[in-house]
């Protein structure tokens, strides 16, 4: 008899001939996370993950665990033979676990016989272990619709017993879709926006703009705080730090006041796509959402995407505000997020930006700058950190 944890896989179960590839990515991504701490063993039995460790770890194990994309549930198990006598003891031992932290009053066996092997089918083995834990615990009844304790025997080359189901993010190992460069700012959207594409397996790195000195050494601190708290669930970053602040002059100079935002986003768009292509990025993503700020109007998105080749990506689109501050929240980025200090954004702010630009009002207005010598200026003097 031996404490393991047990993992539950998503979307990668799905994945047929491939799925060993998802596997492989998402078992290094565990390690990855959990290495300092030390295990014994990982290893697979019919379509689960397990990881053997001493148990006084299993908490930390389980905490890190949740933020691996690619992973639905973690259970404490106890494993042992194939052998009913030994899965009795098991069941009764994970029952009283959770009757000394709980108040329950009904179960259910749930048995899983992937090994069909084994002479004693589904229905049969959770009749008697059902008995076996009536006749151990007077105090517990059986009810097969909403109990308040599930006892789950899954039955493969060996047997694992447990009883909770820890919920963890799902989606798919971070690296197995790509790569993509996150424009990040110090606001809420950003952040939110590398956290899902994470989820849906593409490696994070970022870009931030800022107008040293206009805006302050401290924020760009504050940039970095919270890529470090991203890359608990992407993994390492490098995050590319440029300043802006020739390129807002100049528009701020030759330029209509009403276009700088748009036209400041055009010039990001520029020198993200020539970070991406020289690192293979396959993307940009941003934290735009339809409506929430002047340039973010469809007119707006519309002009700003035609600057680029490269998709832009852009998870919050349809989102409201309100959910996209819940899950800044959840990934413990808002309280960061919220810490009040200018980004580039802020400069040069327009009282009445244009809402509804017009792609060639704008290209006639970028005619007056030297595009080509303020986005190599902008990339000669760019600074490189590495985040983890």
């Amino acid at each position: 008899m031996k404490k393991v944890l047990s993992v539950s896989v998503g979307e990668i179960a799905l994945k047929g001939q491939n799925r060993s590839y998802f596997e492989t990515q998402l078992i290094g991504q565990m390690i990855r996370v959990i290495k300092d701490i030390g295990y014994e063993e990982i290893y697979k039995d019919q379509g689960k993950i397990y990881i053997e460790a001493d148990e006084k770890y299993f908490p930390t194990i389980i905490n890190r665990l949740k933020k691996v994309f690619g992973l639905v549930y973690i259970s404490p198990c106890i494993r042992v033979e194939k052998d009913m006598e030994d899965i009795e003891k098991a069941a009764l031992l994970a029952t009283k676990e959770r009757l000394d932290k709980n108040n329950i009053e009904t179960f259910k066996i749930e048995t899983n016989r992937s090994d069909k092997k084994f002479s004693i089918k589904s229905p049969e083995v959770s009749r008697i272990m059902g008995a076996k834990v009536l006749k151990g615990f007077n105090n517990l009844k059986v009810d097969v619709h909403d109990p308040d304790l599930y006892v789950y025997i899954d039955i493969k080359e060996r047997v694992y017993i447990y009883t909770e189901k820890i919920k963890a993010y799902g989606g798919m190992p971070v690296g197995t879709n790509g790569k993509g460069l996150l424009l990040l700012s110090g606001g809420i959207d950003s952040p939110v926006a590398g956290f899902i594409m994470a989820k849906r397996g593409v490696q994070i790195n970022a870009v931030h703009y800022h107008s040293y000195p206009f805006t302050s050494e401290r924020a760009e601190e504050k940039v970095k705080n919270l890529a470090k708290i991203m890359s608990r669930y992407t993994g390492k970053m490098k995050l590319h730090s440029v300043n802006v602040l020739n390129i807002q002059k100049a528009i701020n100079e030759y330029c209509p006041e009403k276009e700088m935002t748009i036209l400041s986003r055009r010039f990001m768009m520029r020198i993200a796509e020539e970070i991406a292509k020289s690192n293979n990025y396959n993307a940009l993503i941003t934290g735009e959402s339809l409506g929430q700020v002047a340039s973010q109007t469809i007119e707006g998105i519309s002009v700003i995407n035609n600057i680029t080749n490269l998709p832009i990506l852009r998870p919050l689109i349809g989102m409201d505000k309100v959910d996209i501050i819940d899950i800044s929240r959840d990934i413990e980025t808002y309280e960061t997020s919220i810490i009040p200090h200018k980004d580039s954004c802020t400069i040069f702010l327009p009282k009445h930006p244009v809402i509804k630009p017009k792609l060639k009002d704008i290209e006639e207005s970028e005619k007056a700058l030297d595009i080509d010598g303020l986005v190599k200026d902008a990339i000669d003097n760019i600074k490189v950190y590495d985040i983890e």
